[in-house]
């Protein structure tokens, strides 16, 4: 799984110059003087503020890397319907399903909130849940559709899923031909995991990879 790390430059707040400020020495490398920035319109309630804070903490830029620190801000803004922020707290939610007391259903309840404000990586992820039976009821069919929703959408980690399920999943109507289509996006986008799946295929299937 991958953070996600776009700033969100963009902002019409009172702040808006001091926030953009920070956003270029950030770029340039003036980390600890971004933060200070970004700490201070946190402190206000700027929810945009809060995530880099977070992001800055997670990613131990300028300062010593800090989960707790990160999860702190990221929660902040995410409850003020910040979407990378939400994603990211889903993240480290699923991350630590395994020892946070309702790690994955905090997860899935942020993944869920994440894909209601447009973040397209949370469908792969709430579906991966869904596929494991963490913090959800086991539900495959759903799953399916989660991973054809974010494939749809360009998600690549998406287009690979949907694509095993394609071909080889249980309870799933095979379509080898949706399986190929899906496999060469992935692959041509860069996701060298989905060759193995091709090749795979294509011994299987043959007629399929004859383009």
């Amino acid at each position: 799984m991958k953070f996600i790390v776009v700033f969100i430059i963009a902002t019409l707040s009172l702040f808006a110059n001091d926030f953009d400020q920070a956003v270029k020495d950030y770029n340039n490398g003036g980390y600890i003087k971004a933060l200070n920035t970004f700490y201070t319109l946190a402190k206000k309630d700027n929810a945009k503020a809060q995530y880099n804070v977070g992001l800055i903490y997670a990613n131990g830029k300028g300062v010593q890397k800090d989960l707790a620190k990160a999860q702190k801000w990221y929660e902040k803004a995410a409850k003020q319907g910040n979407g990378p922020a939400q994603y990211n707290l889903a993240q480290m939610y699923h991350a630590s399903g395994e020892s946070t007391e309702h790690g994955y259903e905090k997860a899935r309840y942020w993944y869920e909130k994440a894909v209601e404000t447009g973040i397209v990586q949370a469908y792969n992820n709430l579906a991966s849940l869904y596929m494991e039976g963490k913090g959800v009821t086991k539900d495959q069919n759903k799953a399916f559709e989660l991973f054809q929703k974010a494939a749809s959408m360009g998600d690549h980690s998406a287009q690979v899923n949907v694509a095993v399920m394609y071909a080889w999943g249980e309870g799933i109507i095979h379509d080898k031909m949706k399986a190929y289509d899906n496999l060469k996006k992935a692959l041509t986008s860069g996701k060298s995991e989905a060759s193995e799946y091709l090749d795979k295929l294509c011994t299987e299937s043959a007629w399929v990879c004859q383009d």
